[in-house]
């Protein structure tokens, strides 16, 4: 088990190590000028040249990204030159309210994909598996900005049941203390993942349901609730652990799009604006994060689907 988490953490280390990298090179070469981009086009050529050799930009680009990791190893995310703020300090205003709307609309949608999943696999090909199948494959192919302009259009202009805009309040935990006012940006969430969440439930139930097992279990007299409660949900849902790992992002980084067409003020929406005014600092830290966020969740998916399931051997 021990060795096993080392060589993992090890490996989630030097992916992090790659990740840097190519964000930092990729970013630095967008512009030949970072002084240009922050001072505009209309600074003087001897301002943006004293921009660049205060902050460090004349220098090599390989001694950027060493003093850059030095300070992220001293826990600076660098500074938002067109916000005139502290990174951290951005992050920190809206990185809990990112978090509270994205673990929300998750666990909704687990709460519906889960048993929906299941159903479909025991009441696989009848009309119900058939047009819940159909129902996911036409969102799955709808783009999740258009999800949320027609969840506007229907709920919010032709049904005047809940706002177009999202809380404009600074609380992160406005999800529960306007739940109207997050209504929509909460269905367009769970909306999107209901449906990946749902067929891979399925997929994996109807696996299960394959299994000696659950044979095993008919044959003795069970009733189908518990064979189903007791034997098959723990197994069926082990797979779902690992897509739900992969999907830890969200909970920091929100959905770019849901706040951006809600206008919801979160990580997302700052990652936009910051992509607009070509926020370099705000964006790599923001990149670095989700990527540092998709590693770890890999590795605590690994470790809970070891957990939950005994025939994976951690010492391999």
């Amino acid at each position: 088990m021990i060795s096993y988490l080392l060589r993992r953490i090890l490996i989630s280390l030097l992916v992090l190590i790659g990740i840097s990298i190519v964000i930092f090179v990729m970013l630095h070469l967008i512009s030949d000028s970072p002084g240009r981009v922050v001072l505009g086009p209309q600074a003087s050529a001897a301002a943006v040249e004293a921009f660049n050799r205060e902050n460090g930009f004349d220098r090599p680009l390989f001694a950027q990204y060493v003093d850059y990791v030095v300070q992220l190893l001293h826990g600076d995310l660098g500074r938002s030159y067109k916000l005139n703020e502290e990174v951290s300090v951005l992050f920190a205003q809206n990185a809990g309210r990112s978090a509270v709307l994205s673990l929300s609309g998750l666990v909704i949608a687990l709460l519906i994909a889960i048993p929906l999943g299941i159903l479909q696999a025991v009441r696989r090909n009848t009309v119900v598996d058939r047009a819940a199948t159909g129902i996911a494959y036409l969102l799955y192919a709808t783009p999740s900005f258009l999800v949320a302009l027609l969840l506007i259009a229907l709920l919010s202009q032709l049904v005047p049941l809940f706002p177009a805009e999202a809380s404009q309040s600074t609380s992160p935990w406005v999800v529960f203390t306007d739940p109207r006012a997050m209504a929509l940006p909460l269905i367009t969430l769970a909306l999107t993942n209901v449906v990946v969440f749902s067929q891979y439930q399925r997929s994996a139930a109807l696996e299960q349901l394959g299994m000696d097992y659950i044979k095993v279990a008919r044959a003795k007299g069970a009733p189908e609730r518990v064979v189903l409660m007791r034997h098959l949900l723990r197994n069926a849902c082990i797979p779902l652990i690992t897509l739900v790992g992969v999907m830890i992002p969200t909970l920091l980084a929100g959905n770019l799009i849901v706040e951006s067409v809600f206008n919801y003020p979160g990580l997302g929406l700052l990652f936009l604006n910051s992509l607009h005014r070509e926020d370099y600092p705000v964006l790599l830290a923001y990149t670095l994060i989700g990527g540092a966020l998709t590693v770890l969740g890999n590795l605590l998916a690994d470790l809970v689907v070891a957990r939950a399931d005994r025939r994976i051997e951690l010492s391999r």
